[in-house]
């Protein structure tokens, strides 16, 4: 499944929805990478103010990757609507 997310609340739905297609909790993901529960919590919520490292380290919890790639043309959205 890929899911395309542009904005910190996509990605963090994008990465809920993943834990519980694989059947986690929040806290077997942050046991598993050694950070509070609430700390997954705030990433799944779309805080604005998450670590380029926390993210990363969810991802390899779930067996996911970040690709990068252009925007779709369809869509007007600036670069400071993602953020």
């Amino acid at each position: 499944m890929e899911i395309q997310a542009r904005t910190p609340q996509q990605v963090g739905e994008a990465l809920k929805r993943f834990r519980k297609l694989r059947k986690f909790t929040q806290r077997e993901i942050s046991e598993q990478i050694g950070l509070r529960q609430a700390t997954i919590s705030s990433v799944e919520s779309g805080d604005a103010g998450t670590q380029l490292k926390t993210l990363t380290e969810v991802l390899k919890a779930l067996g996911l990757e970040l690709v990068i790639k252009e925007r779709s043309k369809d869509d007007q959205s600036t670069l400071e609507d993602l953020f």
